[in-house]
């Protein structure tokens, strides 16, 4: 295999194979995925050769981990047995389709206890994309400093809920600011999709470049 490109913030490489004939896995949709899915861990746990196991999705967007310094959190949470050995693994669903991508476990013994983390496949087909595209994976900066909204926050501002991302600090000639938005702004929603909290908002913001950010609607409680 030939190294195509690698971005350490996702822990994700991008490589190449001679050879023809090759059959491809069909890419789903990760955002699609809820709760409770089906899913399947491929990999090759202790050496011991390619293994399968089953559970489901345990939760969504778990991030905050500190599995990757300074990285892109966003993993699927999954109860499938993953062990040493199954990263870079493919998580399939049901219907074989490739939904994630096997990357740690959580776990006080080195060995699996049901917590096992994939970076979803939409993040993971960005960051190839990006890669074949240009070698290298760019990034939107909006200068902005965020954090989440808490309970108490959410009471004051008189939210429904203590959901979306709090602007605390503009920097001054930047992309946020010539958009109009002001410390204390709440970000609930970007290009049409909610914002559960700071990290989220990072993540979707920063997976385009600063040139398209103009093309993105941001919605904001004031």
């Amino acid at each position: 295999a030939r190294l195509i490109g690698k971005d350490s913030k996702t822990d994700i490489a991008l490589l190449k194979i001679d050879g023809v004939d090759f059959q491809n896995i069909e890419l789903g949709n990760s955002d699609e995925l809820e709760v409770g899915d089906l899913v399947l861990a491929v990999g090759n746990p202790f050496g011991v050769g390619q293994t399968v196991t089953m559970g489901i999705v345990s939760a969504k967007s778990r991030g905050g981990m500190h599995i990757l310094d300074g990285g892109y959190e966003d993993f699927i949470q999954t109860d499938a047995a993953i062990n040493p050995g199954n990263s870079g693994g493919a998580l399939i669903d049901g219907l074989g389709r490739l939904v994630g991508i096997n990357t740690a476990i959580l776990s006080r013994t080195g060995g699996n206890q049901g917590i096992g983390f994939a970076v979803p496949i939409n993040l993971a087909r960005n960051v190839m994309e990006s890669l074949v595209r240009d070698g290298k994976v760019a990034r939107g900066y909006l200068g902005v400093v965020i954090q989440n909204v808490t309970p108490d926050l959410a009471k004051e501002f008189n939210l429904k809920g203590a959901a979306g991302a709090l602007i605390s600090d503009v920097a001054s000639k930047g992309p946020a600011e010539k958009a109009g938005l002001k410390d204390g702004d709440i970000v609930t929603d970007y290009n049409g999709k909610p914002v559960k909290d700071a990290q989220q908002f990072r993540l979707r913001s920063e997976e385009h470049t600063s040139e398209l950010q103009s093309q993105f609607r941001i919605s904001y409680a004031v």
